[in-house]
């Protein structure tokens, strides 16, 4: 959990401030997870913050949505043109890859339930 919040605060993701009146605030939620080896054993265990933002409503929290996730239709054609081509392809994990987006509203997210800095 406290890699987690390291990997926020090293991309400056947000800064704590209190909190204004008649805002909506969105709630996170941690989810965790075991990351397992080829045997089925437990290499290490990930803990992931979410924010809730199901509890938003279109029109007056936000105003569009998208998920930057390829669909399996994509990634088929991808391979197919790269083995046509004979492209070497690598594939990666990125660990904080949604970190990177900016977004130009402002958002209130109350913190991290366990984590609470007065």
């Amino acid at each position: 959990m406290q890699d987690e919040l390291d990997q926020f605060d090293k991309n400056q993701v947000w800064k704590l401030i209190p909190k204004p009146e008649n805002v909506h605030m969105i709630r996170t939620k941690w989810v965790f997870r075991n990351k397992l080896n080829e045997d089925g054993k437990v290499l290490r265990n990930k803990a992931r913050l979410f924010a809730q933002v199901y509890s938003q409503q279109e029109g007056v929290d936000y105003d569009e949505t998208f998920a930057p996730v390829a669909r399996l239709e994509s990634i088929r054609i991808l391979l197919a043109y790269a083995s046509f081509k004979r492209f070497k392809l690598f594939q990666m994990d990125v660990k904080s890859s949604f970190l990177n987006g900016f977004i130009e509203e402002d958002a209130y997210v109350k913190q991290p339930p366990g984590f609470v800095d007065s």
